[in-house]
């Protein structure tokens, strides 16, 4: 990720406007020039061969490969089966638990609208969304909505008033796929930057693991160079990079990308990684292996839908039981939405089984429940050049708005901290990240979990209204009065309250690397993704990995 300087600002949008318009320029020319001239005289035209020919392409790419895929990319999303009540009413109560700003979080969900537009019936229409998994009207789930309203009054300490308002709510699985054209020539070099990964890759000790040659072109840019290699993948969909693993005292790693051009960002981690790992030792017990699995969907590629979580946990199930010994487990280490395939590894038994410790870079699916991954991803106005970044390059890429807008449903990838029980954890969180609230995150990771009425308070504080004072419980789901299982509130003892939570905020960001539990590792100057451009902060990510592998 870039930064925030006004040199960058200038670069990004200079890139942005040149891929972005280059088609749409092409196709004038083209129209223009048949029209004015003729279809014959157009290809005895004196203008260069080479502009001739980027134009020619540029135009048919955008009428019969972007206009067709963008209008197939529109269809409905096949949502999950709804959970069952007891179930929604759990997971309603862990996310109304983990809430510090209720006003905010809710305003965000209705993308920054005021809270006199925000009514009950739109309160409804988000939550039928959220914990319902559809749209459309309430109809016999409008007494179990009544009851998820009435605790967000209480959370909000107000009333919301009767009626529908303007306010309009972000429901990403429902709302259009927004995307914008990439030029041809956008594609040209990601299959150039695909061909310089191959190559690093190969230089550092890596194996290529193609899937059928039959599947050759369902990618596109096509790959040319993994027609060469041997290896093949066991999975019908999945790729991916792996180093022999030999060691019988360590465990191996398998490493998974997040959102971008694929591994390329990841090179120098990767190799800093096998070199660490006994790239250059003799000894056989020092070899670990790598695993760096590929994620097409997201990365930058016109391919086939994202898998389902059944579809993904299969695949790389297929892919783990190829290279792990009976009984072995490995460190899996993933970078931002990587975080999503994790939590549905650790949910599934038949992986969960198969992962020790875990490390988890920029993860977006901690607090999920938030708007901030959401918002920040696909409705922000970009006005920084990050922001610019992330919203042409990422947001508005194809495969990767389809992926988050037709596969990707929250409640299925959120991480809890009682998904992470038994594991030993580590979370690396950066000051700066423009898609998570890294601070939310990490102080819900460093405090204890407490448990009231049978469901938990993750946040360790209780929840807070508008006012900032502690309700409790929200939900009366067994009948008892909220006043008596509400935190203290006394005005004497409030104050004191906030200190000490002020002195632990701070406390965790410093708090030594210990390898037991759940680690947080705090970059405070580090925006999303930023962990990986220097060698001194990939270290602290690859210490813990490798301590991770050696002590198991």
């Amino acid at each position: 990720m870039i930064g925030t300087s006004r040199a960058e600002y200038i670069f990004i949008r200079f890139c942005i406007i040149g891929l972005h318009y280059l088609a749409p320029l092409c196709l004038l020319y083209c129209t223009l020039v048949i029209a004015l001239y003729g279809f014959k005289t157009a290809i005895t035209s004196p203008v260069p061969l080479v502009i001739e020919s980027i134009a020619v392409a540029e135009s048919l790419f955008f009428l019969f490969v972007y206009l067709p895929y963008r209008y197939r990319l529109q269809r409905e999303a096949v949502h999950p089966p709804a959970p069952t009540r007891d179930e929604r009413r759990e997971l309603f109560a862990h996310c109304n638990a983990n809430i510090s700003d209720p006003e905010g979080y809710l305003q965000k969900w209705f993308l920054g609208a005021d809270l006199k537009d925000i009514k009950r019936e739109n309160v409804k229409e988000f939550l039928l969304w959220a914990f319902f998994n559809r749209g459309g009207p309430p109809g016999d789930d409008d007494e179990e909505l009544d009851e998820y309203v009435d605790a967000t009054e209480k959370l909000l300490g107000k009333p919301i008033e009767e009626g529908r308002g303007t306010a309009e709510c972000l429901r990403l699985t429902l709302d259009r796929v927004d995307m914008l054209h990439r030029s041809l020539v956008w594609y040209c070099c990601v299959g150039f930057v695909d061909f310089l990964t191959y190559m690093k890759m190969l230089y550092h000790g890596f194996h290529f693991h193609r899937t059928k040659l039959s599947r050759f072109f369902t990618l596109f840019p096509f790959r040319p160079q993994t027609l060469f290699t041997k290896y093949r993948s066991p999975a019908k969909h999945t790729t991916y990079w792996h180093r022999p693993h030999t060691s019988k005292t360590k465990l191996p790693v398998v490493f998974i990308h997040g959102i971008g051009i694929g591994l390329y960002p990841y090179t120098n981690f990767l190799s800093e990684l096998n070199s660490a790992a006994g790239l250059e030792s003799v000894d056989p017990d020092e070899q670990v292996g790598i695993i760096a699995i590929e994620i097409m969907p997201v990365s930058f590629r016109i391919t086939h839908s994202a898998l389902g979580r059944a579809e993904m946990c299969a695949e790389i199930k297929q892919i783990l039981q190829e290279h792990l010994l009976t009984g072995q487990k490995c460190v899996l280490a993933t970078h931002s939405y990587g975080s999503v395939i994790t939590t549905h590894l650790l949910k599934e038994p038949s992986t969960a089984r198969l992962i020790g410790p875990v490390v988890l870079i920029d993860p977006v699916s901690i607090l999920l429940h938030l708007p901030d991954v959401a918002y920040n991803f696909t409705r922000r106005k970009p006005k920084r050049a990050n922001e610019h970044q992330l919203y042409y390059f990422a947001s508005m890429d194809m495969g990767v708005s389809h992926t988050l807008s037709r596969h990707f449903f929250w409640s299925e990838n959120v991480l809890w901290k009682k998904d992470m029980q038994g594991r030993r954890v580590t979370v690396s969180l950066g000051g700066k990240d423009l898609i998570v609230n890294t601070e939310a995150v990490g102080r819900y990771l460093s405090e204890e979990t407490k448990v009231g009425n049978g469901h938990a308070n993750g946040n360790g504080n209780g929840n807070r209204n508008g006012n900032g004072r502690a309700t409790g419980v929200l939900i009366d789901f067994e009948g008892r009065d909220d006043a008596s299982q509400s935190g203290t509130t006394e005005d004497e003892t409030e104050d004191e309250t906030e200190h000490e939570e002020d002195i632990v905020e701070e406390e965790w960001k410093s708090r030594p690397w210990k390898g037991t539990g759940v680690d947080v590792l705090w970059f405070k100057n580090l925006d999303h993704a930023q962990v990986f451009d220097k060698a001194a902060t990939r270290r602290r990510v690859i210490d813990a990995i490798t301590t991770y592998s050696q002590n198991e």
